[in-house]
């Protein structure tokens, strides 16, 4: 499980990141969106931790739909376009990478030779 700690930390640097990067072309910045959001999957994406990663893209989502609404004077998208846009770029979603319960297997094959 993510520690809440770390969880909250990791919102918050992505969070400056958008804020900081919002004026990039929207191709780059939703490539690099993808990257880190597939990095964090990766590094979080045991068994039992599918509730976090599913809070952590939620999170992610709306803080991207506020940093972007943020580039000009006038809304730049509403909920539907945005949702819209996000399904284009193919955002990934939450994804579970590591079963610690087949390792477990794994390593008890493994001591067993």
């Amino acid at each position: 499980m993510t520690s809440s700690k770390k969880f909250r930390a990791s919102i918050k640097r992505l969070g400056e990141w958008l804020k900081d990067n919002r004026t990039l072309p929207l191709t780059l910045l939703m490539k690099k969106l993808k990257q880190k959001l597939v990095g964090y999957y990766r590094y979080y994406g045991i068994t039992d931790n599918s509730n976090k990663l599913e809070n952590f893209r939620y999170l992610v989502r709306r803080l991207t739909f506020k940093w972007l609404n943020r580039r000009s004077q006038r809304r730049s998208y509403n909920w539907i376009s945005f949702d819209m846009m996000f399904n284009y770029f193919n955002i990934p979603k939450a994804k579970i990478y590591v079963n610690i319960f087949k390792l477990k297997k794994k390593l008890h094959i493994l001591c067993e030779l």
